[in-house]
């Protein structure tokens, strides 16, 4: 069975290499490099078995990039730190939705709403737009990419129709189908000022059962990577609603 393999990161300035990864299913970290062949080189190496290979790499890749721990305890904050994330944040605050559907949702009663008339209510004095909009109106940003099926779940549909509020009050809200989005690991978290990651995690029941917060700097690096790709391919809400009528 082939291995469930993670990028980690790079110093590599043009090309891929060298670069870590690590194994999900072990946490073996695999170094990649290049090759060392030349036989007196390979006689120095010492428990060098038969089976093995060797690999060259600057020492600042396993310096930035290499586990500092045996194993990263996770850190855990309540609803209310959390909350205040969005009050805090400097400069940007940005989100990878991947899920089909949040329980959130569907126990919203906008979402009772939007089943029965196909549209979702707003009330613009909700505690997140007021915040929004007054971060927002200060130059900050904060925006979305919402992985969307094909065709889109209930919920999907529910929040495509609901960005509008969003996008009134300063949300970039973006869409990408999930056809195109299979480099992405199916996460949901929000990274703020490229320093800091909220990490979702739910159960089966699509409930958000905790909240991690990650500072490891090589780990926010690797959440931040994992804006670029959907931010280049995703679209925006409206040119989606077109390529959902035109597929419909």
């Amino acid at each position: 069975m082939a291995r469930q393999l993670r990028f980690v990161g790079t110093d590599s300035k043009v090309d891929g290499c060298p670069a870590l990864h690590t194994d999900e299913g072990t946490g073996d970290v695999i170094v990649q490099g290049t090759p060392v062949t030349d036989p007196d080189d390979l006689a120095q190496l010492q428990h060098f078995g038969p089976g093995d290979a060797a690999v060259a790499v600057p020492r600042e890749l396993l310096v930035n990039w290499g586990p500092k721990e045996m194993e990263r305890v996770p850190e855990f904050v309540d609803r209310a730190t959390f909350r205040r994330l969005f009050q805090t944040f400097k400069y940007t605050a940005w989100r990878l939705e991947t899920r089909r559907g949040y329980a959130s949702d569907r126990e919203d009663p906008d979402f009772q709403a939007f089943l029965v008339t196909g549209s979702s209510p707003c009330d613009p004095d909700e505690p997140w737009f007021v915040n929004i909009k007054a971060q927002t109106g200060v130059g900050k940003t904060v925006g979305r990419v919402r992985v969307a099926d094909n065709p889109p779940t209930t919920e999907q549909l529910f929040l495509l129709d609901y960005a509008r509020h969003n996008a009134a009050v300063g949300e970039d809200i973006r869409y990408l189908w999930r056809q195109d989005a299979t480099d992405l690991r199916a996460e949901d978290f929000w990274i703020f000022d490229s320093r800091l990651v909220a990490l979702l995690h739910f159960d089966e029941a699509d409930h958000i059962t905790s909240i991690e917060l990650i500072t490891e700097p090589a780990e926010v690096v690797r959440y931040g990577t994992l804006h670029d790709a959907p931010v280049h391919h995703a679209v925006r809400r409206d040119e989606f609603v077109a390529q959902l009528a035109a597929a419909g």
